[in-house]
Protein backbone atom coordinates (compact mmCIF):
# COMPACT_ATOMS: atom_id res chain seq x y z
CA UNK A 1 0.00 0.00 0.00
CA UNK A 2 1.15 3.53 -0.82
CA UNK A 3 0.27 6.05 1.87
CA UNK A 4 0.17 9.77 1.28
CA UNK A 5 0.55 12.11 4.25
CA UNK A 6 -0.29 15.80 3.89
CA UNK A 7 1.61 18.02 6.30
CA UNK A 8 5.15 17.43 7.59
CA UNK A 9 4.76 18.90 11.06
CA UNK A 10 5.02 16.87 14.25
CA UNK A 11 1.81 14.96 13.62
CA UNK A 12 2.24 14.44 9.88
CA UNK A 13 5.84 13.29 10.21
CA UNK A 14 4.80 11.01 13.08
CA UNK A 15 2.09 9.37 10.98
CA UNK A 16 4.58 8.96 8.13
CA UNK A 17 6.99 7.26 10.56
CA UNK A 18 4.25 4.87 11.75
CA UNK A 19 3.25 3.92 8.20
CA UNK A 20 6.86 3.51 7.04
CA UNK A 21 7.75 1.43 10.10
CA UNK A 22 4.93 -0.93 9.10
CA UNK A 23 6.56 -1.32 5.69
CA UNK A 24 4.36 0.98 3.63
CA UNK A 25 5.67 3.29 0.94
CA UNK A 26 5.00 6.85 2.16
CA UNK A 27 4.66 10.06 0.18
CA UNK A 28 5.08 12.96 2.62
CA UNK A 29 3.94 16.32 1.23
CA UNK A 30 4.08 19.85 2.55
CA UNK A 31 3.24 23.00 0.64
CA UNK A 32 6.15 24.73 2.42
CA UNK A 33 9.51 23.34 1.16
CA UNK A 34 11.30 24.57 4.29
CA UNK A 35 8.79 22.82 6.54
CA UNK A 36 9.18 19.65 4.48
CA UNK A 37 12.96 19.76 4.86
CA UNK A 38 12.62 20.42 8.59
CA UNK A 39 10.24 17.46 8.87
CA UNK A 40 12.86 15.27 7.22
CA UNK A 41 15.60 16.51 9.56
CA UNK A 42 13.40 15.98 12.62
CA UNK A 43 12.41 12.47 11.58
CA UNK A 44 16.01 11.45 10.93
CA UNK A 45 16.99 12.88 14.32
CA UNK A 46 14.22 10.94 16.10
CA UNK A 47 15.22 7.67 14.45
CA UNK A 48 18.91 8.29 15.21
CA UNK A 49 18.05 8.73 18.88
CA UNK A 50 16.16 5.44 18.85
CA UNK A 51 19.27 3.76 17.43
CA UNK A 52 21.48 5.42 20.06
CA UNK A 53 19.17 4.19 22.83
CA UNK A 54 19.27 0.66 21.47
CA UNK A 55 15.56 0.67 20.56
CA UNK A 56 16.23 0.21 16.83
CA UNK A 57 19.13 -1.36 14.94
CA UNK A 58 20.73 0.88 12.32
CA UNK A 59 19.27 -1.31 9.56
CA UNK A 60 15.71 -0.60 10.76
CA UNK A 61 16.32 3.14 10.72
CA UNK A 62 17.68 2.87 7.18
CA UNK A 63 14.69 0.78 6.08
CA UNK A 64 12.17 3.21 7.54
CA UNK A 65 13.80 6.21 5.89
CA UNK A 66 14.00 4.38 2.58
CA UNK A 67 10.21 3.97 2.63
CA UNK A 68 9.57 7.74 2.76
CA UNK A 69 9.64 10.05 -0.26
CA UNK A 70 9.47 13.77 0.48
CA UNK A 71 7.42 15.41 -2.26
CA UNK A 72 7.05 19.12 -3.03
CA UNK A 73 4.47 18.70 -5.79
CA UNK A 74 1.04 17.50 -4.70
CA UNK A 75 0.59 15.83 -8.10
CA UNK A 76 2.98 13.11 -6.92
CA UNK A 77 0.31 11.95 -4.45
CA UNK A 78 -1.61 10.46 -7.40
CA UNK A 79 -0.39 6.89 -6.79
CA UNK A 80 -1.52 6.75 -3.15
CA UNK A 81 -4.05 4.17 -1.94
CA UNK A 82 -4.67 6.07 1.31
CA UNK A 83 -4.10 9.77 1.96
CA UNK A 84 -4.12 11.13 5.52
CA UNK A 85 -4.26 14.90 6.02
CA UNK A 86 -2.54 16.41 9.08
CA UNK A 87 -2.49 20.17 8.53
CA UNK A 88 -3.86 23.23 10.34
CA UNK A 89 -7.25 22.81 12.08
CA UNK A 90 -9.12 25.03 9.65
CA UNK A 91 -12.09 23.44 7.88
CA UNK A 92 -12.02 25.64 4.78
CA UNK A 93 -8.30 25.12 4.19
CA UNK A 94 -8.71 21.38 4.66
CA UNK A 95 -11.63 21.23 2.22
CA UNK A 96 -9.60 22.95 -0.51
CA UNK A 97 -6.80 20.43 0.02
CA UNK A 98 -9.23 17.51 -0.16
CA UNK A 99 -10.66 18.79 -3.44
CA UNK A 100 -7.16 18.91 -4.94
CA UNK A 101 -6.33 15.44 -3.64
CA UNK A 102 -9.53 13.95 -5.04
CA UNK A 103 -8.75 15.39 -8.48
CA UNK A 104 -5.39 13.58 -8.48
CA UNK A 105 -5.92 10.14 -6.90
CA UNK A 106 -7.75 7.13 -8.32
CA UNK A 107 -11.37 6.32 -7.50
CA UNK A 108 -10.43 3.64 -4.96
CA UNK A 109 -8.14 5.84 -2.88
CA UNK A 110 -9.36 6.48 0.68
CA UNK A 111 -9.02 10.10 1.81
CA UNK A 112 -8.79 10.72 5.55
CA UNK A 113 -8.40 13.56 8.02
CA UNK A 114 -6.48 13.48 11.27
CA UNK A 115 -8.66 16.27 12.69
CA UNK A 116 -9.26 16.12 16.42
CA UNK A 117 -12.39 18.24 16.57
CA UNK A 118 -13.86 19.16 13.17
CA UNK A 119 -16.94 17.53 11.66
CA UNK A 120 -16.01 14.60 9.43
CA UNK A 121 -19.32 14.96 7.56
CA UNK A 122 -18.58 18.59 6.82
CA UNK A 123 -15.08 17.79 5.55
CA UNK A 124 -16.42 14.89 3.45
CA UNK A 125 -18.92 17.23 1.78
CA UNK A 126 -16.05 18.86 -0.12
CA UNK A 127 -15.58 15.69 -2.18
CA UNK A 128 -17.47 14.52 -5.25
CA UNK A 129 -17.35 11.02 -3.75
CA UNK A 130 -17.75 11.65 0.01
CA UNK A 131 -18.24 7.92 0.64
CA UNK A 132 -14.45 7.50 0.34
CA UNK A 133 -13.79 9.93 3.22
CA UNK A 134 -13.18 9.07 6.90
CA UNK A 135 -11.63 10.43 10.08
CA UNK A 136 -8.45 8.70 11.31
CA UNK A 137 -7.43 10.52 14.47
CA UNK A 138 -3.95 9.80 15.85
CA UNK A 139 -2.69 11.13 19.16
CA UNK A 140 0.54 13.05 19.61
CA UNK A 141 3.24 11.76 19.38
CA UNK A 142 1.82 9.35 16.80
CA UNK A 143 4.69 6.80 16.93
CA UNK A 144 4.33 6.42 20.72
CA UNK A 145 0.61 6.77 21.37
CA UNK A 146 -1.20 3.51 20.70
CA UNK A 147 -4.74 4.80 20.27
CA UNK A 148 -6.32 5.82 16.96
CA UNK A 149 -9.96 6.90 16.72
CA UNK A 150 -11.68 5.74 13.52
CA UNK A 151 -14.51 8.15 12.75
CA UNK A 152 -16.79 7.48 9.78
CA UNK A 153 -19.01 10.29 8.53
CA UNK A 154 -22.64 9.64 7.69
CA UNK A 155 -21.48 9.60 4.05
CA UNK A 156 -18.65 7.07 4.59
CA UNK A 157 -19.05 3.68 2.91
CA UNK A 158 -19.02 0.63 5.19
CA UNK A 159 -16.20 -0.92 3.18
CA UNK A 160 -14.09 2.22 3.62
CA UNK A 161 -14.59 2.11 7.39
CA UNK A 162 -13.56 -1.54 7.58
CA UNK A 163 -10.56 -1.04 5.30
CA UNK A 164 -9.32 1.97 7.29
CA UNK A 165 -9.60 0.05 10.56
CA UNK A 166 -7.76 -2.96 9.14
CA UNK A 167 -4.91 -0.76 7.86
CA UNK A 168 -4.43 1.02 11.19
CA UNK A 169 -4.66 -2.29 13.06
CA UNK A 170 -1.87 -3.65 10.85
CA UNK A 171 0.23 -0.67 11.83
CA UNK A 172 0.13 -1.96 15.40
CA UNK A 173 -2.26 0.64 16.75
CA UNK A 174 -5.25 0.19 19.06
CA UNK A 175 -8.35 1.34 17.18
CA UNK A 176 -11.69 2.45 18.57
CA UNK A 177 -14.79 3.37 16.59
CA UNK A 178 -16.38 6.73 17.33
CA UNK A 179 -19.47 8.53 16.08
CA UNK A 180 -18.87 11.81 14.24
CA UNK A 181 -19.66 14.14 17.13
CA UNK A 182 -17.54 16.98 18.59
CA UNK A 183 -14.39 15.70 20.29
CA UNK A 184 -15.14 12.09 19.25
CA UNK A 185 -14.39 10.00 22.38
CA UNK A 186 -11.22 11.24 24.05
CA UNK A 187 -11.47 15.01 23.61
CA UNK A 188 -15.10 14.85 24.72
CA UNK A 189 -14.74 12.65 27.80
CA UNK A 190 -11.51 14.36 28.90
CA UNK A 191 -12.90 17.92 29.04
CA UNK A 192 -13.89 17.75 32.74
CA UNK A 193 -10.36 16.66 33.70
CA UNK A 194 -9.28 20.19 32.80
CA UNK A 195 -12.49 22.19 33.21
CA UNK A 196 -13.51 20.92 36.65
CA UNK A 197 -9.94 21.22 37.94
CA UNK A 198 -9.84 24.86 36.87
CA UNK A 199 -13.25 25.47 38.46
CA UNK A 200 -12.01 24.09 41.80
CA UNK A 201 -8.93 26.32 41.45
CA UNK A 202 -11.05 29.38 40.60
CA UNK A 203 -13.23 28.81 43.67
CA UNK A 204 -10.13 28.91 45.85
CA UNK A 205 -10.74 25.42 47.21
CA UNK A 206 -7.14 24.41 46.43
CA UNK A 207 -4.13 25.62 44.50
CA UNK A 208 -2.91 24.01 41.28
CA UNK A 209 -0.23 21.96 43.03
CA UNK A 210 -2.71 20.51 45.53
CA UNK A 211 -5.19 19.55 42.82
CA UNK A 212 -2.39 17.94 40.80
CA UNK A 213 -1.22 16.06 43.88
CA UNK A 214 -4.76 14.78 44.59
CA UNK A 215 -5.24 13.51 41.04
CA UNK A 216 -1.87 11.72 41.03
CA UNK A 217 -1.48 10.48 44.59
CA UNK A 218 -5.14 9.58 45.19
CA UNK A 219 -6.56 9.23 41.69
CA UNK A 220 -3.58 7.43 40.16
CA UNK A 221 -3.20 9.72 37.14
CA UNK A 222 0.31 10.07 35.69
CA UNK A 223 0.04 13.85 35.46
CA UNK A 224 -2.21 16.32 37.20
CA UNK A 225 -4.53 18.52 35.11
CA UNK A 226 -2.48 21.69 35.54
CA UNK A 227 0.79 19.91 34.75
CA UNK A 228 -0.84 18.39 31.69
CA UNK A 229 -2.33 21.66 30.46
CA UNK A 230 1.09 23.30 30.82
CA UNK A 231 2.63 20.39 28.94
CA UNK A 232 0.09 20.44 26.10
CA UNK A 233 0.17 24.22 25.81
CA UNK A 234 -2.72 26.48 26.78
CA UNK A 235 -3.13 27.76 23.26
CA UNK A 236 -3.81 24.19 22.10
CA UNK A 237 -5.85 23.05 25.10
CA UNK A 238 -8.01 26.18 25.23
CA UNK A 239 -8.70 26.03 21.49
CA UNK A 240 -9.95 22.44 21.81
CA UNK A 241 -12.18 23.45 24.76
CA UNK A 242 -13.59 26.41 22.85
CA UNK A 243 -14.13 24.34 19.69
CA UNK A 244 -15.97 21.57 21.55
CA UNK A 245 -18.06 24.15 23.47
CA UNK A 246 -19.20 25.86 20.26
CA UNK A 247 -19.74 22.57 18.46
CA UNK A 248 -22.06 21.38 21.24
CA UNK A 249 -24.22 24.50 20.83
CA UNK A 250 -22.73 26.06 23.97
CA UNK A 251 -23.65 23.23 26.32
CA UNK A 252 -22.37 24.36 29.78
CA UNK A 253 -20.68 20.98 30.30
CA UNK A 254 -17.94 22.10 27.94
CA UNK A 255 -17.66 25.77 28.88
CA UNK A 256 -14.06 27.04 28.69
CA UNK A 257 -12.61 29.07 31.55
CA UNK A 258 -11.62 32.72 31.65
CA UNK A 259 -8.60 31.68 33.72
CA UNK A 260 -7.14 29.69 30.84
CA UNK A 261 -8.20 32.30 28.28
CA UNK A 262 -6.26 34.96 30.19
CA UNK A 263 -3.17 32.74 30.25
CA UNK A 264 -3.37 32.43 26.46
CA UNK A 265 -3.88 36.18 26.04
CA UNK A 266 -0.86 36.86 28.26
CA UNK A 267 1.32 34.45 26.30
CA UNK A 268 1.68 32.17 29.32
CA UNK A 269 1.32 28.98 27.30
CA UNK A 270 2.97 26.54 29.70
CA UNK A 271 6.30 24.77 29.36
CA UNK A 272 7.01 26.06 25.85
CA UNK A 273 6.78 29.69 26.99
CA UNK A 274 8.38 29.16 30.40
CA UNK A 275 5.24 29.99 32.34
CA UNK A 276 1.66 28.74 32.66
CA UNK A 277 0.00 27.62 35.86
CA UNK A 278 3.56 26.87 36.95
CA UNK A 279 6.68 28.98 36.49
CA UNK A 280 9.36 26.93 34.71
CA UNK A 281 11.93 29.71 34.69
CA UNK A 282 11.72 30.29 38.46
CA UNK A 283 10.35 27.03 39.89
CA UNK A 284 11.10 28.12 43.45
CA UNK A 285 8.08 30.47 43.18
CA UNK A 286 5.65 27.62 42.49
CA UNK A 287 2.98 26.69 45.06
CA UNK A 288 3.48 23.70 47.34
CA UNK A 289 0.75 21.05 47.53
CA UNK A 290 -1.24 20.66 50.73
CA UNK A 291 -1.18 16.89 51.06
CA UNK A 292 -4.30 16.46 53.19
CA UNK A 293 -6.02 13.15 52.37
CA UNK A 294 -9.70 14.01 53.02
CA UNK A 295 -9.87 17.29 51.07
CA UNK A 296 -7.72 15.67 48.39
CA UNK A 297 -10.15 12.78 48.06
CA UNK A 298 -13.07 15.20 47.62
CA UNK A 299 -11.19 17.04 44.88
CA UNK A 300 -10.37 13.80 43.08
CA UNK A 301 -13.93 12.49 43.34
CA UNK A 302 -15.41 15.75 42.04
CA UNK A 303 -13.25 15.69 38.92
CA UNK A 304 -13.51 11.95 38.27
CA UNK A 305 -17.30 11.83 38.71
CA UNK A 306 -17.67 14.45 35.99
CA UNK A 307 -15.46 12.34 33.71
CA UNK A 308 -17.62 9.30 34.54
CA UNK A 309 -20.76 11.29 33.77
CA UNK A 310 -19.38 12.40 30.42
CA UNK A 311 -18.33 8.87 29.52
CA UNK A 312 -21.75 7.50 30.49
CA UNK A 313 -23.49 10.15 28.42
CA UNK A 314 -21.31 9.26 25.43
CA UNK A 315 -22.40 5.66 25.84
CA UNK A 316 -26.06 6.67 26.24
CA UNK A 317 -25.90 8.59 22.94
CA UNK A 318 -24.13 5.71 21.16
CA UNK A 319 -20.95 7.67 20.51
CA UNK A 320 -19.03 4.44 21.09
CA UNK A 321 -19.33 1.09 22.83
CA UNK A 322 -18.61 0.92 26.54
CA UNK A 323 -15.50 -1.14 25.78
CA UNK A 324 -14.18 1.42 23.29
CA UNK A 325 -14.88 4.33 25.63
CA UNK A 326 -12.80 2.80 28.42
CA UNK A 327 -10.11 1.65 26.00
CA UNK A 328 -9.90 5.12 24.46
CA UNK A 329 -9.30 6.79 27.81
CA UNK A 330 -6.70 4.28 29.02
CA UNK A 331 -4.81 3.86 25.73
CA UNK A 332 -5.35 7.40 24.44
CA UNK A 333 -4.64 9.57 27.48
CA UNK A 334 -3.23 7.05 29.95
CA UNK A 335 -6.04 7.20 32.50
CA UNK A 336 -5.40 4.77 35.37
CA UNK A 337 -8.65 2.98 34.54
CA UNK A 338 -11.59 3.43 32.22
CA UNK A 339 -14.23 5.84 33.57
CA UNK A 340 -17.04 3.28 33.19
CA UNK A 341 -14.97 0.70 35.07
CA UNK A 342 -14.44 3.37 37.71
CA UNK A 343 -18.21 3.88 37.91
CA UNK A 344 -18.67 0.16 38.57
CA UNK A 345 -16.02 0.21 41.32
CA UNK A 346 -17.52 3.23 43.07
CA UNK A 347 -21.07 2.08 42.46
CA UNK A 348 -23.30 3.86 39.97
CA UNK A 349 -25.63 5.03 42.76
CA UNK A 350 -22.70 6.65 44.56
CA UNK A 351 -21.75 8.52 41.38
CA UNK A 352 -25.34 9.73 40.97
CA UNK A 353 -25.39 10.94 44.59
CA UNK A 354 -22.17 12.94 44.14
CA UNK A 355 -23.50 14.54 40.96
CA UNK A 356 -26.85 15.34 42.55
CA UNK A 357 -25.13 16.95 45.54
CA UNK A 358 -23.04 19.11 43.19
CA UNK A 359 -26.11 20.07 41.18
CA UNK A 360 -28.06 20.96 44.32
CA UNK A 361 -25.19 23.17 45.43
CA UNK A 362 -24.43 24.92 42.14
CA UNK A 363 -27.57 24.48 40.01
CA UNK A 364 -25.34 24.57 36.93
CA UNK A 365 -25.72 22.39 33.84
CA UNK A 366 -22.30 20.73 33.96
CA UNK A 367 -23.39 18.83 37.07
CA UNK A 368 -26.61 17.37 35.68
CA UNK A 369 -26.54 13.59 35.84
CA UNK A 370 -26.91 11.76 32.54
CA UNK A 371 -30.10 9.74 32.23
CA UNK A 372 -28.14 6.50 31.74
CA UNK A 373 -26.49 6.69 35.17
CA UNK A 374 -29.82 7.50 36.79
CA UNK A 375 -31.56 4.56 35.10
CA UNK A 376 -28.73 2.21 36.05
CA UNK A 377 -28.81 3.38 39.65
CA UNK A 378 -32.54 2.63 39.86
CA UNK A 379 -31.97 -1.00 38.83
CA UNK A 380 -28.55 -1.42 40.46
CA UNK A 381 -26.87 -2.11 37.10
CA UNK A 382 -23.17 -2.20 36.23
CA UNK A 383 -21.42 -1.37 32.97
CA UNK A 384 -19.35 -4.56 33.11
CA UNK A 385 -20.05 -7.89 34.78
Amino acid sequence: MIVGVIGSGTMGAGIAQVAATAGNKVLLFDSNPEALQQGKVNLERILSRLVEKGKYPEEKKTAILSHIDYIENLREIATADLVIEAIVENAEIKKEVFKKIESLVNDECIIASNTSSLSIASLASALKRPERFIGIHFFNPAPLMKLVEIVPAIQTGAGVTQCAKEVIDRWGKVTVMAKDTPGFIVNRVARPFYGEAIRIYEEGIANAATIDWAMKAIGGFRMGPFELMDFIGHDVNYTVSETVFKAFFYDPRYKPSFTQKRLVEAGYLGRKSGKGFYNYENPETNPVPEEDLEPGKKIMQRIVVRIINEAADARYLNIATKEDIDLAMTAGVNYPKGPLTWADEWGVSHCVNILDDLYQKYREGQYRCTVLLRKMAETDERFFN
